[in-house]
């Protein structure tokens, strides 16, 4: 069994997968050793792989590499696509994931991944499976808590389904800008890649994505589980 950890700047996401099907899924609010070897006394996990865009556990690491066959994300890690970002080494292990999942499940196809977390990402694939690379902005609660924080007297809002067009107070008004102009935002570089490529399958996946997906005006699909799944993808291709 594959143990797939996805450690985010605001959650610790985990799943197991029997090859290349995913048997569960956990999502915690911080990282623990605990948490990790309950899953090893409770399941026979070979393999491991982490996703790390913040700081992991020494701890966690040792354990994995002590108690499974971990994984690495570098330079070196046997890729399904082309690269052709020109920083290789500052490309992050989730985005590496994402392309992963589309290189594999959509070989032929040009597929642009958003993924909507604590950052906006997106992430360009063609259909000669080349990863051209792709636009990072801030995720909607970086931009609540910018406004918040950088200014004197606006205060922290927080998202929901009610927001307006024309906000009538301070609050409404936050709501408005952040939410619409998000929304805004992916709808104009959907447009923008349509207009260079053709026929894009649009991904949708992050922690947003469900409160986004009937706010955006373009066709998408929307996975959750992409970033779990080109993880796995990658384990697998690595393992053999």
């Amino acid at each position: 069994m594959n143990l797939v950890i996805d450690l985010g700047n605001s959650s610790l996401k985990v799943a197991l997968f029997d090859k290349n099907v995913m048997t569960n899924k956990f999502i915690y609010s911080n990282q623990s050793l605990n948490i990790i070897s309950d899953l090893f006394k409770n399941n026979v996990i070979d393999n491991s792989i982490i996703s790390n865009v913040s700081t992991i556990d020494k701890n966690i690491l040792d354990f994995l590499k002590i108690n499974s066959n971990l994984i690495s994300i570098n330079e070196t890690t046997d890729l399904p696509f082309i690269n052709l970002y020109k920083t290789k080494n500052t490309l992050g292990h989730d985005r590496i994931a994402l392309v992963s999942a589309a290189a594999i499940d959509f070989s032929n196809e040009n597929v642009l991944i958003i993924d909507a977390g604590t950052c906006i990402t997106y992430d360009f694939k063609n259909s000669k499976n080349e990863y051209l690379g792709g636009g990072i902005s801030p995720g909607i609660q970086m931009r609540f808590k910018s406004l918040n924080s950088e200014t004197s007297n606006l205060p922290l809002s927080t998202i929901n389904h009610d927001n307006k067009l024309i906000g009538d107070d301070t609050d409404s008004s936050i709501k408005s800008g952040i939410v619409n102009g998000v929304v805004s935002e992916i709808d104009g570089i959907i447009n923008q890649y349509q207009e260079r490529f053709k026929n894009i399958r649009i991904i949708l996946t992050g922690g947003d994505s469900n409160f986004l997906l009937k706010k955006i005006k373009n066709t998408i699909f929307a996975d959750q589980n992409f970033l779990l799944k080109g993880l796995n993808y990658l384990l697998e291709i690595n393992i053999k």
